[in-house]
C-alpha cells in the first residue's frame, strides 16, 4: 500500500512538472507576442508624432507669414487648414488592415494550439 502511494505521488509530481513546463512555455509565447505588440505600438506612435508635427509647424509658419503680409483671408486659411482626403496609402492600409489582423490571429491560434497536440503525440 505504501508503494502504491509513493507511485501515485511520483506520478502526480511528474504531471505537475509537465503542467508547469507547459504553462512556462505558453507564458513565454505570450510575453514575446506582448513585447512585439508593444514595440510595434511604440514605433507607430513615434512615426505618427514625427510626421504629424511637421505639417502643423509648416502650416503655422505659412499662416503667420501670410498674416504679416496682409494676404490672409478666410478662403486661404480654410484651404490651408482643411484636412486632406486620404491618399493611396490610406486606402491601401484600410484594405490590408483586416487581412493582416486575420492572418495574425490565425498564426496566434496555431501557436496556442500547437503545444496541446505535442503531449498527445508523446503519449503514443
Amino acid at each position: 500500500m505504501k508503494s502504491d502511494l509513493t507511485k501515485k505521488a511520483e506520478e502526480l509530481e511528474q504531471t505537475l512538472k509537465m503542467q508547469l513546463d507547459i504553462a512556462q512555455k505558453e507564458s513565454e509565447d505570450y510575453i514575446k507576442i506582448g513585447g512585439a505588440v508593444l514595440a510595434g505600438a511604440v514605433v507607430a506612435f513615434a512615426v505618427y508624432k514625427i510626421f504629424s508635427g511637421k505639417k502643423n509647424k509648416k502650416t503655422k509658419k505659412v499662416l503667420e507669414a501670410l498674416e504679416k503680409e496682409g494676404l490672409l483671408d478666410e478662403e486661404i486659411k480654410e484651404k490651408l487648414t482643411r484636412k486632406s482626403d486620404p491618399g493611396f496609402m490610406g486606402r491601401l492600409g484600410a484594405a490590408l488592415l483586416p487581412i493582416a489582423i486575420n492572418y495574425g490571429r490565425e498564426q496566434f491560434l496555431n501557436r496556442v494550439n500547437e503545444p496541446k497536440k505535442k503531449p498527445e503525440e508523446d503519449a503514443k
